[in-house]
């Protein structure tokens, strides 16, 4: 079964807009564990506008299920996930001041420096994951690299999704099957919802695991975070 992992960057927006610890991160990611999901993610960034780094040390030691913690690998954030040692680390090109995540790695130009990546996180236990567009050439490159899975930019296909969405999906396919034909596992992520998650997940049955947070919390908004974890997993059954 495909695995749910709840992005909760949003919620610490929330906390830091305010101040305080009001909602309280740590608790809202031990709720997502017991409401079903079966993994964390937080993208630290380097001005700390939602995760910091205090709470990444912090979740470490009390999560149950998979720790993912993803980002642009600068190198204090290379130290922070040596030292934490999640279950995985997944690599996105982001520059700094990025507001999110927008476009997959560049592997074939970058096969040296991911490389050199994937040796060291490898070493270290953890799982290693490369952010890429529906491309087999960048899925080629990642596999060359050494990484365990890719995980797909998928907000080409959310995009597209209410207009059509067979073709919306098929790069994706092609996408997915490259990957699995490379023996690497297979993560999605980026504008997944209630609306166009179960159609991928019937098309691709075979994800390991999706990486949901911005929809995931505007919707608990109004159903509840219990509620809403239920409804995504529903999408995977």
């Amino acid at each position: 079964m495909t695995k749910l992992s709840v992005n909760i960057n949003k919620v610490a927006t929330l906390r830091n807009a305010r101040g305080g610890n009001n909602p309280d991160v740590v608790k809202v990611a031990l709720d997502c564990e017991a409401f079903g999901a079966e993994s964390i993610t937080v993208h630290p960034r380097p001005d700390e506008r939602h995760i910091r780094r205090s709470d990444v040390y912090e979740l470490r030691p009390l999560l149950k299920t998979e720790f993912n913690i993803e980002g642009y690998p600068a190198p204090e954030f290379i130290d922070l996930v040596l030292k934490v040692k999640p279950h995985q680390v997944t690599l996105v090109p982001d520059a700094p001041d990025q507001i999110t995540s927008n476009a997959g790695w560049d592997t074939k130009a970058n096969l040296s420096f991911l490389t050199e990546l994937m040796d060291e996180f490898g070493h270290a236990g953890i799982r290693t994951s490369i952010f890429v567009g529906a491309d087999r050439e960048a899925i080629e490159y990642a596999a060359k690299a050494g990484a365990d899975r890719v995980e797909l930019y998928t907000e080409p296909y959310a995009t597209m999704y209410p207009k059509n969405r067979e073709a919306a999906i098929a790069p994706f396919v092609e996408a997915a099957k490259v990957t699995r034909s490379l023996g690497m596992g297979l993560n999605a992520g980026h504008d997944l919802s209630l609306v166009n998650l179960k159609y991928m997940h019937e098309c691709i049955p075979w994800l390991d695991e999706v990486s949901i947070g911005h929809a995931l919390i505007c919707d608990a908004l109004y159903l509840g975070l219990k509620t809403t974890i239920e409804e995504y997993k529903n999408c995977l059954r």
